[in-house]
């Protein structure tokens, strides 16, 4: 098969089923394949010398950057595209191919931009969210920093334009067992706390500047939040989400709003939905979001606002767009369902459970709700 000049680059350590899945999808594809071991005691390094000749090893030092650019490094072309091992590529035609390449080529001074739809369990349903993430670019101009939740920066160090390119990347990354979700969240947090450190010091030594130091602490707060909202401390994500969120920053910018709505889910969690109404005064700002609208919905159903929370959940499915898919449309519509059957109306609420369509949750409620009648 013919190589193009795209690299695609994999860091992994015991990961031989995920990535096993992973490079059965990109055998399909005229791309170089790199992978990095850093440690792996199972079958990994087997399954990657069956796809690729490209296998190297790394010594894992507790840095995420550091792998990836080593990856990065080994890559013959300019051009690479990195990849986790829990990610793969979906089918694409052979026009779709060539509009994706011409693209990289094109813009070569830009970071491209996947398009990644996250499966994952929650409640005992499957449940997607869908998210845009900087993953292609030239290791020419640019590199990795942050020894974890890794980040692309220019090798200049100046801000840069991204486009979305036209790839799009199944995650099943998060549909994790309750163990798993521990022993991740662990490892996040042993690295981010050192990171955290890190930048304390360096505020403290004047090693950088008060600027970066605005953009970095945020994140990490961020994402130790993250990391303890996965492992279900949600005392200690708020407490990190508060952190962060006491930095000025922008509400446009996807993990802020995505550190409102964790903060909001961690406070509903943890039992503090009356302190959760504290989010009408960052409303006008956060608005633009459907997520951000269900969240609401759901603050004040809590809160036994019932007609405040079918206005937010109506809101919400009337944006064309949401991270989380359903949370505009059929999720906002079965909770308004909910609250109409809770109120002892029942023809409104078997009015939206139709609107959800082939939501089980929906249909079981219609079935309850005409047994009743007979």
């Amino acid at each position: 098969m013919l190589v193009t000049g795209l690299s695609v680059c994999i860091i992994v350590k015991n990961e031989e089923k995920n990535l096993e899945k992973c490079l059965s999808a990109l055998a399909v594809f005229p791309f170089e394949i790199i992978v990095i071991d850093t440690g792996s005691t199972d079958h990994t390094v087997k399954v990657a010398k069956t796809y690729t000749r490209h296998v190297y090893e790394f010594p894992w030092c507790d840095d995420f950057s550091a792998a990836k650019n080593y990856a990065v490094e080994k890559a013959t072309n300019d051009m690479v595209l990195v990849l986790d091992s829990d990610e793969y590529i979906e089918a694409m035609s052979e026009k779709e191919l060539q509009r994706f390449l011409a693209q990289v080529r094109e813009n070569t001074d830009k970071v491209g931009r996947i398009f990644r739809r996250n499966f994952f369990g929650e409640n005992g349903e499957k449940r997607e969210s869908q998210e845009w993430i900087n993953r292609i670019f030239s290791k020419k101009k640019f590199h990795y920093e942050g020894c974890i939740h890794e980040q692309v920066k220019a090798l200049d160090g100046k801000d840069y334009e991204t486009y979305q390119s036209k790839i799009v990347i199944a995650h099943s990354g998060y549909d994790l067992t309750p163990q798993q979700k521990k022993e991740k969240a662990k490892r996040n947090i042993t690295l981010l706390k050192k990171e955290l450190d890190t930048l304390l010091q360096e505020k403290k030594s004047e090693n950088v500047t008060e600027d970066e130091r605005q953009k970095q602490l945020p994140y990490v707060y961020y994402q130790l939040g993250k990391s303890y909202f996965l492992m279900g401390d949600y005392e200690m994500a708020c407490c990190y989400f508060d952190k962060g969120l006491g930095f000025d920053l922008d509400p446009r910018s996807e993990y802020v709003s995505d550190m409102v709505e964790s903060y909001g889910y961690a406070l509903l969690n943890s039992g503090k939905a009356e302190q959760a109404l504290g989010f009408e005064g960052i409303y006008d700002a956060f608005s633009y979001s459907a997520d951000f609208l269900f969240l609401m919905g759901l603050i004040y159903m809590r809160n036994a606002r019932f007609e405040d929370a079918v206005r937010e959940f109506s809101r919400a499915a009337e944006k064309k767009e949401a991270k989380t898919v359903g949370t505009n449309s059929y999720l906002a519509w079965y909770n308004t369902g909910v609250i109409y059957e809770c109120l002892g109306k029942r023809e409104e609420a078997i009015s939206y459970y139709k609107k959800c369509g082939d939501y089980e949750r929906a249909k079981e409620r219609i079935s309850g709700l005409l047994q009743e009648t007979l």
